[in-house]
């Protein structure tokens, strides 16, 4: 991950709001993609916000990478993108006390 892609996903994630929309799709996530996520109805009901503000703060994760939508009939489904986030927790740690504390990195296809 590159310097400015882990910036824009952290300063997505610095506001309540969106770290709320977060947490409640992360909470929602599902392995096959038809099945996990949340409708922008039930994201309304769920944290009570205007359906503007709630545009506004999809639109901010969807920038960022950290949230994906999907078309679903009539509805938007949007869903936490959990391979991002590792991505910038691997970021964040990559270097972290050069081993000593204990944290161990996740190896992914591309570490090898």
């Amino acid at each position: 991950m590159e310097t400015n892609t882990a910036v824009s996903a952290l300063s997505a994630l610095a506001q309540e709001t969106r770290l709320q929309i977060f947490k409640e799709l992360v909470a929602a996530h599902s392995m096959t993609e038809e099945e996990g996520g949340l409708a922008v109805g039930e994201l309304i009901k769920r944290l009570d916000v205007a359906p503007p503000t709630l545009s506004f703060h999809l639109k901010e994760l969807t920038n960022a990478r950290l949230i994906s939508p999907r078309k679903k009939g009539r509805s938007i489904i949007y869903r936490a993108n959990l391979a991002e986030m590792q991505s910038l927790v691997t970021f964040l740690l990559q270097d972290c006390c050069s081993g000593a504390c204990g944290v161990t990195l996740p190896v992914t296809a591309t570490d090898s």
